[in-house]
Protein backbone atom coordinates (compact mmCIF):
# COMPACT_ATOMS: atom_id res chain seq x y z
CA UNK A 1 0.00 0.00 0.00
CA UNK A 2 1.31 3.43 -1.00
CA UNK A 3 1.40 6.48 1.56
CA UNK A 4 -0.50 9.79 1.11
CA UNK A 5 3.25 11.08 1.70
CA UNK A 6 4.39 8.95 -1.39
CA UNK A 7 1.05 9.65 -3.27
CA UNK A 8 1.99 13.24 -2.73
CA UNK A 9 5.52 13.13 -4.37
CA UNK A 10 3.76 10.88 -7.31
CA UNK A 11 1.70 13.82 -8.17
CA UNK A 12 4.04 16.53 -7.82
CA UNK A 13 6.15 14.63 -9.98
CA UNK A 14 4.01 14.23 -12.62
CA UNK A 15 3.20 18.27 -12.45
CA UNK A 16 6.98 19.21 -12.51
CA UNK A 17 7.23 16.78 -15.82
CA UNK A 18 4.00 18.65 -17.32
CA UNK A 19 5.85 21.86 -16.35
CA UNK A 20 9.13 20.73 -17.62
CA UNK A 21 9.85 24.24 -19.82
CA UNK A 22 9.33 26.35 -17.30
CA UNK A 23 11.05 23.86 -14.63
CA UNK A 24 13.86 22.31 -15.22
CA UNK A 25 17.04 23.45 -17.12
CA UNK A 26 20.17 21.07 -17.87
CA UNK A 27 23.54 22.01 -16.52
CA UNK A 28 25.54 19.73 -17.47
CA UNK A 29 24.91 15.70 -19.59
CA UNK A 30 27.16 13.22 -21.66
CA UNK A 31 24.79 11.37 -24.08
CA UNK A 32 25.64 8.87 -26.83
CA UNK A 33 24.18 9.20 -30.11
CA UNK A 34 23.93 6.72 -32.66
CA UNK A 35 24.96 8.04 -35.75
CA UNK A 36 24.45 6.74 -39.42
CA UNK A 37 28.35 5.12 -39.06
CA UNK A 38 29.71 5.26 -35.62
CA UNK A 39 28.09 6.20 -32.25
CA UNK A 40 29.78 9.98 -30.78
CA UNK A 41 29.90 11.42 -27.18
CA UNK A 42 27.94 14.70 -26.90
CA UNK A 43 28.13 16.60 -24.25
CA UNK A 44 26.60 19.56 -22.39
CA UNK A 45 28.43 21.81 -19.26
CA UNK A 46 28.31 25.18 -18.22
CA UNK A 47 26.19 26.38 -21.82
CA UNK A 48 28.62 24.92 -23.91
CA UNK A 49 28.14 22.19 -26.61
CA UNK A 50 30.78 19.07 -27.27
CA UNK A 51 30.89 16.16 -29.41
CA UNK A 52 33.78 13.65 -30.52
CA UNK A 53 32.62 13.78 -34.09
CA UNK A 54 34.80 15.06 -36.68
CA UNK A 55 32.45 17.51 -38.20
CA UNK A 56 32.38 18.90 -34.77
CA UNK A 57 35.99 19.70 -34.42
CA UNK A 58 36.07 21.97 -37.22
CA UNK A 59 33.18 23.22 -36.74
CA UNK A 60 31.68 23.51 -33.48
CA UNK A 61 28.45 22.93 -34.38
CA UNK A 62 27.16 18.93 -35.97
CA UNK A 63 24.13 17.01 -36.17
CA UNK A 64 24.84 15.26 -32.99
CA UNK A 65 24.69 18.85 -30.85
CA UNK A 66 21.59 20.44 -32.97
CA UNK A 67 19.76 16.69 -32.12
CA UNK A 68 20.28 17.15 -28.69
CA UNK A 69 18.39 21.08 -28.86
CA UNK A 70 15.92 20.25 -30.72
CA UNK A 71 14.89 17.27 -28.12
CA UNK A 72 16.03 19.67 -24.98
CA UNK A 73 14.68 22.83 -26.18
CA UNK A 74 13.74 25.21 -23.33
CA UNK A 75 15.17 22.77 -20.96
CA UNK A 76 18.12 24.07 -21.86
CA UNK A 77 20.07 27.65 -20.06
CA UNK A 78 18.92 30.88 -22.59
CA UNK A 79 22.57 31.71 -23.36
CA UNK A 80 23.18 28.43 -25.36
CA UNK A 81 21.92 29.51 -29.11
CA UNK A 82 19.23 27.20 -30.84
CA UNK A 83 19.75 24.83 -33.43
CA UNK A 84 19.76 26.06 -37.02
CA UNK A 85 15.98 25.12 -38.04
Amino acid sequence: MIDSGTISKIQKAKMYAEEKDDRIRFNSFSVEIAGENNRHVTTFDKGQWSCDCHFYATHAHCSHTMAMERVLGPMLPETVPAAAA
